[in-house]
């Protein structure tokens, strides 16, 4: 489980998040939604290390992460698949998938097969350089480099964006699958409310750096998350 309580976050005098807290949980998807610029990177950032906090606390399975670096938290089980994909255009698909080996123990760096049932068209390209792949295939190699690492938390940021919808499907097919597994947390950020709403087991919606309307999925306001998204 991992579970952020009350974090600040300042870029110089700028203030990004505003004491945030949420807890991912082990075989859920936990969502955060809101409009651009509000703070839904900033929170990924702080929560994967790229960004270092100025109050509040990270913790995974109870042990305060707060202070780790990026590598050190990849090594105790946090994958990030960022905003843009960030694949290495110039590398093989299989090496774009072996950059996943770095937090893994010697006996641990192999290409699980699972990864080729969940994306079996990186299969088929396993020799093409990364840049050669559409936008979508990037996508489902950025996702599969993550899961490379065997991770504990899985954390996406807006993994639709810019993909067309029968890989959006796709990606919405793994996401299902790999919570359904129960071996992982995953957070999802969206600003496509219909893709977050299939899948959110629990849900964050953030505005001007604060979460300002939370839930399970039960509990789910539509009309009200849509309304904070579209102001």
């Amino acid at each position: 489980m991992l579970h952020v309580d009350a974090i600040n976050l300042h870029y110089g005098a700028a203030q990004a998040l505003k004491s945030v807290s949420l807890t991912a949980e082990i075989g859920a998807v936990t969502c955060v939604l809101g409009r651009n610029g509000v703070g839904k990177t900033s929170l990924m950032r702080a929560i994967v290390g790229q960004q270092p906090i100025s109050a509040g606390t990270i913790r995974l399975d109870g042990a305060v992460i707060t202070s780790l670096k990026p590598e050190d938290r990849a090594r105790r089980g946090i994958a990030f698949v960022p905003q843009g994909r960030e694949i290495f255009p110039l590398l093989t698909v299989k090496e774009n998938l072996e950059t996943g080996f770095a937090p893994l123990p010697r006996a641990e760096r192999s290409i699980p097969s699972e990864l080729f049932d969940l994306f079996p068209v990186l299969h088929d390209m396993l020799r093409r350089r990364g840049g050669d792949l559409s936008g979508g295939q990037q996508q489902q190699l950025a996702i599969a480099r993550a899961l490379v690492t065997r991770p504990k938390v899985l954390v996406l940021d807006e993994p639709t964006e810019g993909i067309q919808p029968s890989i959006i499907k796709d990606i919405g097919r793994t996401i299902s699958y790999l919570r359904n597994k129960g071996g992982m947390a995953i957070i999802l950020v969206e600003q496509y409310f219909d893709f977050a709403k299939e899948l959110a087991d629990s849900w964050h919606v953030m505005d001007r750096g604060e979460i300002v309307l939370a839930g399970d999925q039960a509990s789910m306001d539509e009309a009200a998350i849509r309304r904070l998204m579209s102001v």
